[in-house]
């Protein structure tokens, strides 16, 4: 195709694109640094060089019991509330056992961590299976509308590279030399 075709197409493209591009980006940091500075970043990193307590061969006990005294409190303070996962966290200072209840008609409610030794309710945070960053910079947090949007604009975007890379092409000199041939 001649280069007036991928030109033309890729202005037209690559305006609205541009506001797409800077949304992912500005996201994108944001992703990096919550996973850089997070919380369970941080946790991570903190126990990656500790050995876990609990073994394959740790007597039952030994994993059923704090799960039982978290099911317990949460009893007192949920009753009846659908248990969607239970998370145990059993290496470091500070093993817990974490409860995500779901909605009695269905949906995300909340999660509660526990401290796995007493059953002690440490704190109640919002359900979420990953931070809202990450789901805004997917577009997840928008629904499957954004999530759609976000294919197409990450499609677009790798139209837009194509279409720039077939640009330089053929708008290069032939007959450059040294560094003039990759940058005219």
């Amino acid at each position: 195709m001649n280069p007036a075709f991928w030109r033309r197409w890729h202005r037209w493209i690559a305006f609205p694109a541009a506001a797409f591009l800077v949304f992912a980006a500005i996201t994108g940091v944001l992703v990096a640094m919550n996973e850089f500075f997070g919380e369970e970043e941080a946790l991570r990193e903190a126990t990656r060089t500790l050995t876990s307590p609990m073994k394959t061969d740790s007597p039952v006990g030994a994993w059923q019991d704090p799960i039982a005294k978290a099911l317990a409190t949460a009893g007192k303070s949920a009753p009846g509330a659908p248990i969607d996962k239970i998370q145990v966290q059993f290496k470091g200072q500070n093993p817990t056992v974490d409860l995500f209840l779901g909605k009695p008609g269905g949906g995300e409610d909340r999660r509660l961590v526990f401290d796995a030794r007493t059953g002690v309710l440490l704190k109640t945070d919002a359900y979420l299976d990953k931070p809202s960053i990450n789901r805004i910079h997917s577009g997840e947090a928008f629904g499957d509308g954004g999530l759609v949007v976000a294919m197409l604009w990450g499609t677009t975007l790798a139209f837009l590279t194509l279409s720039g890379f077939i640009i330089y092409l053929t708008m290069r000199r032939k007959n450059a030399t040294g560094w003039r041939k990759v940058f005219w």
